[in-house]
């Protein structure tokens, strides 16, 4: 089990005048592994890792949603200071998704 990310950039150049332009798009299909309890799945060993690390890269994910949203809402207040520090690099998942 694993999460699947599918990322595909499209540089469109431009040159007109003698000057180049660039255009740039990035798209991320992800297909993100579902979570699971320990006790339901009867899991052990490298399967109980598994699914553990997944559960936490799942749990890193809300948090960093949750915070980007939190502060798209709340940008104009004073307390932003306090919260504007967005954990991209507490998991792979996030830290490849972080300029998305």
């Amino acid at each position: 089990r694993s999460h699947c990310i599918f990322s595909m950039e499209i540089v469109h150049k431009i040159w007109s005048g003698g000057n180049r332009t660039q255009l740039r798009s990035k798209v991320n299909v992800v297909d993100l592994a579902g979570s699971e309890r320990q006790k339901k799945s009867q899991t052990s060993g490298t399967r109980l890792k598994e699914g553990a690390m997944v559960n936490q890269s799942l749990s890193n994910l809300s948090l960093v949603i949750s915070r980007l949203a939190f502060l798209a809402k709340n940008i104009n207040k004073e307390n932003k200071k306090a919260l504007d520090f967005i954990p991209f690099r507490s998991s792979k998942l996030t830290f490849l998704l972080e300029d998305s």
